[in-house]
């Protein structure tokens, strides 16, 4: 998936958008194969196994002080940055959707927020390059595990919990999203080469418009405190392909990147919106995979 940001919003909710939904999806916006909301541990594959993950060379965390202009870690060619609690650390660290998939969080960690910037050597860059997407993410949360392992000391166990989510299904009516393959008039978003964006999310100031969108990741981003529902969502559209669409709608987000409710009383609602395009929320319980803190302690000097 590609993040395709516009103009029409301000600076800041440009790099909060940038941070959320690139850390919520695998690395460099690839698709993820995962069960939605799933704390999967990475596996990575046997390029990946042949050697051990690479750790950061050097690594700074220290509390941060200070207004937050921008909440999230963001992923960089040569490691991490970002302004984060100790939640949103395991949450990047282990694959998951939200920090509410998080419990166990020392009371010292649950409004502490760190700066923190974590760099690979050259020679660790150069193997990540040669990665595959998948590969890279799953050596990029090994590397943050290992991280927090150092630093905060940090031990985990996973546990599976019966939370309410929202089932992304067809609507009555049927959907009305177009096939990608078949649309004759795309809207072609290009790169820098010149290169159509195979698969992206774009925010205008009004609406969002997918390209070669699957199913799968809209439910990821509907997972996303941007996306303002509240809940897990998974995907249970049976729909396979990839598709092309435009929701007449678009977030709004405050400083740590959650939702916030539009001053307009007539602004539609991204539940309205999915309408529209015959797709629809349902509530519902489901099976999630949820990381618990048995321990953790206050970051070591750097």
């Amino acid at each position: 998936m590609h993040l395709v940001p516009t103009m029409n919003f301000p600076r800041k909710s440009l790099l909060l958008i940038a941070v959320w939904v690139a850390l919520a999806s695998p690395m460099a916006f690839a698709q993820s194969s995962a069960v939605p909301g799933a704390a999967t541990p990475p596996t990575p594959t046997a390029n990946v196994a042949a050697s051990a993950a690479p750790a950061y060379d050097v690594a700074t965390i220290k509390p941060h002080s200070g207004v937050i202009s921008v909440s999230g870690l963001m992923n960089q060619p040569d490691g991490v940055t970002g302004t984060v609690k100790l939640p949103m650390l395991v949450q990047y660290a282990y694959g998951l959707r939200s920090e509410d998939q998080v419990s166990g969080t020392p009371g010292w960690a649950k409004d502490q927020w760190f700066d923190v910037q974590a760099k690979m050597s050259e020679t660790d860059i150069a193997e990540m390059q040669k990665l595959s997407l998948a590969d890279s993410k799953a050596q990029r949360e090994l590397m943050l595990q290992a991280l927090l392992s150092e630093r905060f000391k940090l031990k985990t166990h996973s546990e599976t919990k019966q939370l309410p989510v929202y089932e992304l299904v067809v609507a009555k009516g049927g959907s009305k999203l177009i096939d990608s393959t078949t649309d004759t008039n795309p809207p072609l978003v290009k790169e820098k080469d010149g290169k159509p964006l195979p698969s992206f999310l774009r925010f205008l100031k009004d609406t969002s418009i997918a390209q070669g969108y699957p199913m799968s990741s809209l439910a990821d981003f509907l997972s996303q405190p941007i996306a303002g529902v509240g809940r897990p969502v998974l995907d249970k559209t049976g729909l396979t392909g990839t598709y092309n669409f435009t929701l007449n709608w678009s977030p709004t987000l405050n400083i740590y990147g959650s939702a916030i409710s539009s001053s307009s009383d007539d602004a539609p609602s991204i539940f309205g919106a999915l309408g529209e395009v015959g797709l629809k929320l349902q509530p519902a319980t489901g099976q999630i995979e949820t990381i618990v803190i048995d321990h953790a302690e206050k970051p070591s000097e750097n």
